[in-house]
């Protein structure tokens, strides 16, 4: 049964426009200060370094301030603020900068991730590439890419052979023991590697320009919104043991089952 199933197209239509609203809210707290720079914190502690700003705990206050006014009801967890439980089936997952990094350093792939989850399934997610114009909205069976001049509906690449593959991970030195030896595997058979673009490749994905995407150590809003994007898209998205548990926090997206299976194949052992 799809997330969607039961809601009618005028509510799924208007709870889109509301969470274009949360991205509008967003970009108003991060671009400004991404052009001016803002100070950067380290939350990491003894845990390795772990960057914060001013930018994340503004952006998700003003989408949570959105959220309970039109939707007191609704739950919403997020990366800097305490989660507040739904009183009913739906809640917002919310990751004001993912890429903070990026951030940091002036680079522009950095992206806010909003979800909405149904029963604890996410059935929509944006991707919102502020500094590049670029807002990705998946739904079950169709994903789009708004930008100031045009709305197209994106397809995966079909990329079906390791071979052929364009893969990308935020960091390869994340990856480490039985991961590592696993991940170098896998990037050796495929035809090119792209690193350092978070949940902006995730988007690429969606729109054909990357054909495969593994991660660990993942957070739930870390993934919630970028499950819809790359379903929507015809893509492939799941676990390195072929499931659908995302618990670890290990994730392979694909743009195909069949490219799924090649890295599940390689990335199962490390599990």
């Amino acid at each position: 049964m799809s997330a969607t199933d039961s809601l009618d197209e005028t509510a799924i239509d208007d709870l889109a426009l509301f969470a274009r609203e949360l991205v509008r809210a967003a970009r108003d707290e991060t671009l400004l200060r991404f052009a001016e720079g803002c100070r950067v914190e380290d939350k990491g502690g003894s845990a390795g370094f772990d960057p914060v700003t001013e930018a994340d705990r503004a952006a998700e206050i003003a989408m949570r301030q959105l959220i309970g006014d039109r939707f007191p009801e609704h739950g919403v967890s997020g990366e800097e603020l305490a989660e507040k439980r739904a009183d009913g089936q739906f809640a917002w997952s919310l990751d004001p900068i993912d890429g903070t990094r990026s951030y940091m350093c002036g680079l522009p792939t950095w992206v806010t991730l909003i979800a909405l989850l149904r029963d604890g399934v996410p059935m929509m997610g944006l991707i919102d590439a502020p500094r590049l114009g670029e807002l990705y909205i998946g739904m079950p069976g169709q994903t789009f890419l708004e930008t100031e001049r045009s709305v197209l509906q994106l397809h995966t690449s079909g990329c079906s052979d390791l071979v052929d593959a364009r893969l990308s991970t935020t960091d390869p030195y994340l990856f480490t023991g039985a991961a590592g030896d696993a991940f170098e595997r896998l990037r050796s058979a495929a035809r090119t590697a792209r690193f350092g673009h978070d949940g902006y490749a995730y988007a690429r994905l969606a729109a054909g320009t990357l054909d495969l995407v593994v991660e660990c150590g993942l957070k739930p809003h870390d993934y919630h919104a970028l499950i819809p994007v790359v379903r929507g898209a015809g893509g492939v998205v799941g676990d390195w043991l072929g499931e659908t548990n995302f618990s670890a926090g290990n994730l392979i997206a694909a743009a195909s089952p069949q490219l799924y299976e090649a890295a599940v194949a390689i990335m199962r052992d490390a599990s």
